[in-house]
C-alpha cells in the first residue's frame, strides 16, 4: 500500500508542483501522528519501495523529500543500504527547500561487500548543516525515515 501510495505522488507531482507527501501529512493535511500540517509546515522524506544493483556494484536508492527553510544552512539527503550484515552509506543529495516536493536519487558504487538483488532497508536522513558558534559546521537532523526495499 506505501509503495503505491508514493508512486501515486509521483504522479501527482507530475501534475501539480505543490501536492504534499501522501505518506507524511500531505494528501490528508495531517502528520503520522494524526496532527494538521496546516498545509506545507513539516519537513518529511520517504523511500521507494525498491532500489537497484548494477553488475558494477553500482547501488541506486531514491525517493521524495520536502523541506521548507534552508535559510540556517544546506539540506542533504543521505541514505544508508543495509543487507544482512552490511550496511554502506549511499550518496547524498543537496535538497531544495521551497515547501514542494522533489525526488531525491542517491548512486554510490559498492564492491565489499557487494550488495544482490533481493530484500534490504534503508534509512534515509533529511538532514540540515548549520553553524556553531566557532564557525563548525554542526548537523540537525530534520527527518528520518526507515523503509525495507527490493532491491533489483
Amino acid at each position: 500500500m506505501r509503495v503505491r501510495l508514493v508512486l501515486a505522488t509521483g504522479v501527482l507531482l507530475a501534475a501539480s508542483a505543490v501536492a504534499p507527501l501522501a505518506h507524511a501529512g500531505g494528501a490528508d493535511g495531517l502528520t503520522r501522528e494524526g496532527r494538521s500540517t496546516g498545509g506545507f509546515t513539516a519537513d518529511d522524506l520517504s523511500v521507494y519501495g525498491y532500489g537497484t544493483v548494477g553488475a558494477d556494484s553500482t547501488v541506486t536508492l531514491s525517493g521524495m523529500y520536502r523541506c521548507l527553510d534552508d535559510s540556517a544552512g544546506p539540506v542533504f539527503v543521505s541514505s544508508t543500504l543495509v543487507q544482512g550484515d552490511r550496511s554502506a552509506g549511499i550518496g547524498g543529495t543537496q535538497a531544495v527547500c521551497d515547501g514542494h516536493l522533489h525526488e531525491w536519487v542517491n548512486t554510490s558504487v559498492v564492491k565489499d561487500p557487494a550488495y544482490r538483488p533481493g530484500a534490504a532497508s534503508v534509512r534515509a536522513t533529511l538532514m540540515q548543516l548549520t553553524s556553531d558558534g566557532a564557525g563548525l559546521p554542526e548537523p540537525g537532523f530534520l527527518a528520518t525515515e526507515d523503509s525495507p526495499v527490493v532491491l533489483r
